[in-house]
């Protein structure tokens, strides 16, 4: 009897520890969170994070940093900007975008990087670029007789590519005082970016990852922040490569001003208002100005500067910090948002899309209707255009469903996806997996299209294991070809990652996480072709 009251005591003390140990705990980490400063900041400002966090840390706070692409951060601002204390973003220009800009207050520029072209060295000299002035129409010109091709950034999710976009726009449209809506419909002025596009080559959906692709394929120029260009001729001088020459169009570049604003979520917390603050002005301090001026990054806009470090502002690499860069003028609001639109159903390259979707046995019940889920999403043109994503009249979609063997859906244009949704959503399940068969099917449809008219992908998607076909089947054919079509694989349930990188490194393509999010993997694959 005595045992089991002295078990229940024990039972007692301890559930009171508990619940004290849950309460300490409850306060100290709303104590954390309270104290923490959350930021969602442009990719292009990660290099900078080591620094703000000790910073801060010295100050007695912590800061958290989410990292996004420039117009990602946009639409998660636009959606819910209650989430951070600040933003941090590559242009002025989206913060002018935002629906509920009256949120942003005490917005300051930090860094200056303009977005630029840089080639290879020997292609630039080929070219009659070096020491020689170079306006965007040149840049035109030599695309469109054949002698320069590029890679670029996403126009419709990154800064580069939207900016660089809206760079030539505003510059082949003669450079007026305020880009207007009437402007858009000039034929001259359409077809001049239309074969402007033409030349290029691959799109990335991130700048990062845009270097991976120039180091693992056959190119010879692409457009990217200078600050990102210096960098990776460091590297490339340090390897015994081949540097880029920078070229700055004379009639325009843009230009970033990187503004890091206050997101005046509660009018009341002065303390966030307060770190805040000393976060702004740690990045305008000369400690910091000293310090990205080393990793290429300007601390004067425009104008012209003569005492710079010529081991980073290198004049061998085209980059003379004594010239006035002339920015370009953005358009309104408005205006840009036509100019992203007419971009993507007429200026932009074609491209031609085979989606690879597996239907074997493991994809039955919950994974078959995921997957149709997220097919649906992004064919459907009312909700692919809500994020940009909409494939154009001009494109091209090819279906293969595969398992142990494969079966091909005629090509349709972009524009007619209601007779590929009727496909995608008659799909059954069955058979074993075969990734490596398929992939070269895809392929061969790829080949046949002709590279000057169209950007080719193949976006794979599985939710296991290849057990049938071989990577040397693959492998071999891909090389005996001399392809450069990506092949991108989304994950899905017990997917071998190892297959799926395997195929993403022969074909200079990428894996992409479906497992918990298959939409948005296939949203995140669709911005970069």
């Amino acid at each position: 009897m005595n045992s089991n009251k002295s078990l229940k005591s024990f039972i007692r003390i301890m559930i009171m520890f508990v619940l004290i140990f849950v309460i300490i705990s409850s306060c100290f980490n709303g104590g954390k969170k309270k104290n923490t400063f959350k930021i969602i900041a442009s990719t292009s400002t990660r290099s900078m994070e080591s620094s703000i966090k000790k910073f801060a840390k010295d100050e007695g706070f912590s800061v958290d940093i989410d990292y996004y692409g420039d117009l990602e951060i946009v639409d998660i601002l636009n959606e819910n900007a209650s989430d951070y204390d600040a933003v941090w973003i590559s242009n002025s220009i989206w913060l002018y975008n935002l629906e509920n800009s009256n949120m942003i207050t005490d917005s300051k520029s930090t860094f200056i990087d303009p977005v630029v072209l840089g080639i290879d060295k020997s292609k630039a000299i080929e070219l009659g670029y070096v020491d020689k002035d170079i306006y965007n129409k040149d840049i035109l010109e030599s695309v469109r007789n054949g002698d320069l091709k590029y890679i670029m950034s996403s126009v419709t999710k990154t800064n580069t590519g939207a900016t660089t976009y809206l760079n030539f726009l505003n510059s082949l449209a003669g450079n007026p005082e305020v880009l207007t809506s009437e402007m858009l419909n000039n034929d001259t002025l359409l077809n001049d970016l239309k074969d402007l596009f033409k030349g290029v080559e691959r799109v990335s959906g991130d700048e990062d990852y845009l270097l991976e692709i120039y180091d693992n394929g056959n190119y010879n120029a692409m457009f990217n922040y200078e600050s990102t260009l210096i960098n990776y001729n460091k590297k490339r001088v340090s390897k015994g490569l081949e540097s880029l020459y920078l070229v700055y169009p004379k009639d325009g570049v843009a230009i970033n001003d990187m503004p890091i604003a206050y997101i005046n979520n509660d009018l009341n917390d002065t303390n966030k208002k307060e770190k805040f603050t000393k976060l702004q002005e740690y990045l305008r301090s000369d400690e910091m100005i000293s310090k990205m001026e080393s990793l290429g990054y300007r601390s004067w806009y425009g104008g012209v500067k003569e005492d710079t470090d010529k081991s980073v502002f290198n004049p061998d690499w085209g980059i003379d910090t004594t010239k006035y860069l002339k920015d370009m003028k953005f358009p309104s609001k408005k205006v840009m948002s036509e100019a992203i639109n007419l971009y993507i159903e007429k200026l932009r390259k074609s491209t031609h899309v085979v989606f690879c979707l597996d239907v074997s046995g493991s994809m039955y019940g919950e994974g078959l209707d995921t997957l149709k889920d997220a097919m649906n999403y992004i064919l459907n043109y009312e909700t692919a255009s809500h994020d940009k994503l909409q494939f154009s009249s001009n494109d091209k979609i090819t279906i293969i469903t595969f398992d142990d063997t494969y079966k091909v859906y005629d090509t349709k244009l972009g524009n007619d996806t209601e007779s590929v949704i009727s496909i995608i959503n008659s799909l059954d399940v069955g058979g074993a997996t075969n990734i490596y068969d398929t992939s070269v099917e895809a392929l061969k449809i790829l080949d046949k299209d002709d590279s000057n008219e169209y950007t080719k992908t193949v976006i794979l998607m599985t939710d296991g294991m290849s057990n049938v076909g071989s990577f040397y089947d693959l492998e071999s054919y891909y090389k005996k070809n001399k392809l450069d079509i990506p092949i991108y694989s989304i994950t899905f349930g017990e997917s071998s990652e190892y297959q799926l990188r395997e195929i993403a490194n022969l074909t200079n393509g990428k894996v992409f996480d479906g497992k918990h999010n298959l939409k948005g993997a296939f949203k995140e694959v669709r911005s970069y072709n």
